[in-house]
């Protein structure tokens, strides 16, 4: 009897399959695991969590790793998914003439334009000049309160500008009312003396002025060069209910461009494109340039920057010179992307659009076989470099109930989509493309200006909800659930992710519904788009009309809304299209792994 392994180490998850073979030839599965994958794939640092798989697979079924016969793992080499991504914008620089805030805490309503002047130098205000004063937050609010009723008798004071996040308590206590802007972190840095404008919008709207090029013009009174350098300002304040613009001398602007550049794609032909021209025209000069030898960026932007980071990381991870490193595809999406205007008061940002790039990269080296040399010096087992993913993922999605040949699969994995045909005399054909669940999580992270690529990640598995009482919930489809005890007070109002265990808020203040659209519009640019791309290749004559079955498997197969699209998408070829359930209980995970077992016992009966 013997005990085999098998180990798919992909870019986000490393999954083991144990079986066990007699001395006939015979198999049965034994056990499974899947562990979060160490190290860039294709490292000696996957080792760690590879032997973390061995181990609790093993221990399953009562077993010591020691004693397997053999283990097989996947050959990644020489193709590495996803190593690099990256958001590809015309960066430009501002440091604006105009200062733009948006607190979430603001007081009063209305506009106001006036003089910046101190709080601690109000005793040197003239009469007849309407001030903005600007007060730190080493001032308590009832001071503040105080101090502005006793000088608004005899000053003009038309807004103030606080440090703290105290807008509210002060204008409860004003005589006069009038708007207030709060959490402007770096009150310091606003300048005595030079004008500007202040805005609040009535609960539940928004402001027009200061969201407008032509409002702060109005305002400040700029001419028309100044309003050209206001407006990523203006942009960056629309649909916000406060902010306050500052008029800086104009002499500091300055403003350099960084461009997005141009893609030159190596392949039969040689072709370029400019990122400007948007994801759907790089695509299109990708498909052109037929079979793909290495793809780099114009040297001095932003995308030729990204392109030559991604070879000189790996050239770092595999010791070779970053010239030998070759880029084989990538797959760029549209997206927006926030842009920091330099200048500001509080990191205020304005939305641009972009190209989003996921990179494939091929290396000389064959990193597999260090891993295994790694593996069989730490374990003392014989370890195997089996087969290429896709045909070993192709050999396990057959485990499947309900499929036959010829049959296509789809790996939706981390870092690439793969595709694979096995035909009926076994002959497999397969593509890789970039790009698939983390390029996802970028591109929500990215749109929705999240803090964090954890809350991404969440975003993506799990379907929404907003808590409206302490007894329902509106979910995300528009359907009320109703709850039998009342839930904790900290979860009303708030958008919750609906995880299997429990709700997870979302601290970010963003609507339920823009995140769903952003969610759902993201997955159909990677996954659809990137799932019919690799099935035209390995159709036969490149027509999905030949294709009759597709099974979804790797861990983004799972996912709980991308399948449903895939099978929307397909169903215009008549393809019929599902998750796999690899060996009828894995669902679509796995398959890589019992694929190489399947191919090792294969061998031995050949």
């Amino acid at each position: 009897m013997k005990l085999i392994a098998g180990v798919d180490i992909g870019n986000s998850t490393t999954e083991v399959c144990i079986a066990q073979m007699d001395s006939e030839g015979r198999m049965r599965f034994l056990s499974s695991s899947s562990r979060a994958t160490t190290g860039t794939k294709g490292t000696i640092a996957n080792t760690a969590g590879i032997i973390n798989g061995l181990e609790v697979a093993m221990e399953r079924i009562g077993k010591n790793v020691k004693e397997l016969s053999l283990i097989c793992i996947n050959e990644a080499a020489p193709v590495i998914g996803d190593t690099a991504m990256e958001t590809i914008t015309e960066t430009i620089i501002t440091e604006s003439s105009m200062i733009g805030h948006n607190p979430s805490t603001p007081a009063g309503a209305g506009q106001a334009t006036g003089t910046i002047l101190y709080m601690q130098h109000l005793e040197d205000g003239k009469t007849g000049i309407p001030y903005i004063v600007v007060a730190s937050s080493k001032y308590s609010y009832e001071s503040i309160a105080e101090t502005i009723n006793s000088y608004a008798k005899k000053l003009s004071i038309v807004g103030m500008i606080l440090q703290a996040d105290e807008a509210v308590l002060v204008e409860n206590r004003l005589e006069q009312k009038i708007p207030i802007v709060d959490e402007v972190k770096y009150v310091e840095k606003i300048p005595e003396g030079i004008q500007a404008a202040i805005e609040v919008a009535l609960v539940g709207q928004s402001i027009r002025m200061l969201s407008n090029p032509y409002g702060i013009a109005t305002l400040l009174k700029l001419d028309a060069n100044e309003t050209k350098k206001v407006t990523p300002i203006a942009k960056s304040l629309i649909g916000k209910q406060s902010a306050v613009v500052i008029k800086t001398p104009f002499e500091h602007v300055k403003e350099n461009k960084l461009p997005a550049g141009e893609i030159y794609f190596l392949g039969d032909s040689k072709t370029s494109v400019n990122v400007d021209a948007g994801a759907d025209k790089i695509m299109e000069v990708l498909s052109q340039t037929g079979k793909i030898n290495d793809i780099s960026g114009q040297s001095g932007t932003n995308v030729g920057n990204m392109l030559r980071n991604i070879k000189k990381g790996m050239g770092e991870l595999t010791k070779e010179e970053a010239s030998e490193i070759k880029i084989t595809d990538i797959l760029a999406v549209d997206t927006l992307a926030p842009v920091q205007i330099f200048g500001a008061l509080a990191g205020e940002t304005c939305m641009e659009k972009a190209v989003g790039v996921a990179a494939m990269v091929k290396t000389k080296q064959l990193p597999m076989e260090k891993i295994a040399e790694e593996l069989k010096k730490r374990l003392h087992i014989y370890v195997k470099v089996a087969g290429v993913e896709a045909v070993m993922a192709s050999l396990g999605a057959l485990t499947t109930p309900g499929t036959k040949l010829p049959l296509a699969i789809l790996d939706l994995g981390g870092g690439s989509t793969d595709a694979a045909i096995i035909n009926e005399n076994g002959s497999v054909v397969t593509t890789h493309k970039a790009g698939a669940g983390e390029l996802v999580s970028m591109l929500i992270q990215t749109e929705l200006s999240l803090s964090t690529r954890h809350i991404a990640e969440e975003i993506k598995k799990y379907p929404l909800a907003k808590v409206e009482s302490l007894y329902h919930m509106r979910l995300e489809n528009g359907a009320i659930h109703f709850f039998e005890e009342p839930i904790e007070p900290k979860y009303f109002g708030n958008v919750v992710l609906l995880h299997p265990d429990k709700m997870i808020i979302l601290e970010d203040d963003i609507p339920m519904e823009k995140i769903v659209a952003v969610r759902r519009e993201v997955k159909k640019k990677v996954f659809v788009r990137n799932a019919m791309r690799a099935l035209i290749e390995v159709a036969p004559e490149h027509n999905l009309r030949n294709i009759e079955n597709v099974v979804l498997v790797g861990g983004s197969a799972q996912d709980f809304e991308v399948p449903e699209m895939l099978m929307e998408e397909f169903a215009n070829y008549k393809i019929v299209c599902g998750r796999g359930n690899i060996r009828a209980i894995e669902g679509p995970r796995n398959a890589v792994a019992t694929g190489l077992v399947m191919s090792y016992i294969g061998e031995r009966h050949d």
